[in-house]
């Protein structure tokens, strides 16, 4: 018997240690400003998933200790990001955790709550069922019970999602948000 597949929310939550196993890591020289001794040192680090094939990479440090951490936090958002769960609207159960997000809009949305894991694995509940809704942000806000205005904030309010967001909409033909 097979172990079942872990799905997008598991990896998001899974360690650093458990996340960077399941990844291909690349270490290489990073280019541009830093001098010498950035070009040197082979402190630049990618990290590609293999299940999901979702890459993310981090050069900003000479400490390839410190870009492999901002890589794997960089992965977290990428896979929230790419990988969609399908979902039914049709009496969707709203998990505790986008719950959370939806109750709290975006005042406690601040740079390190974003950086987290729960805040990813909510983001990407909420764009699963945007994207069940045709990225139609009225059928998304009722399905969801709450208002438009709060909704467009909470995809709108970082510049990844939002970018997500908007791709989504362009596809199917409709504005992109502002």
């Amino acid at each position: 018997m097979t172990a079942p597949a872990a799905s997008r929310d598991d990896y998001i939550l899974a360690d650093d240690d458990v996340l960077v196993r399941q990844c291909e890591v690349d270490r290489y020289r990073a280019s541009g400003p830093g001098g010498q001794h950035r070009n040197k040192t082979e402190s630049a680090v990618r990290v590609r998933h293999r299940a999901t094939g979702v890459a993310a990479h981090a050069d900003d440090s000479r400490s390839q200790h410190e870009n492999k951490a901002r890589a794997v936090k960089r992965l977290r958002g990428a896979i929230a990001l790419a990988v969609r769960e399908p979902v039914v609207l049709d009496g969707l159960v709203v998990t505790p955790r986008l719950a959370s997000l939806l109750a709290g809009g975006t005042a406690p949305l601040g740079e390190k709550t974003r950086q987290t894991a729960a805040y990813w694995v909510a983001m990407a509940q909420l764009l699963d069922v945007f994207v069940a809704a045709d990225a139609e942000v009225a059928v998304t806000a009722a399905t969801l019970g709450i208002g438009t205005a709060p909704l467009a904030k909470l995809l709108t309010h970082d510049d990844q999602v939002h970018r997500i967001v908007n791709q989504y909409r362009t596809q199917r033909g409709l504005r992109p948000l502002r």
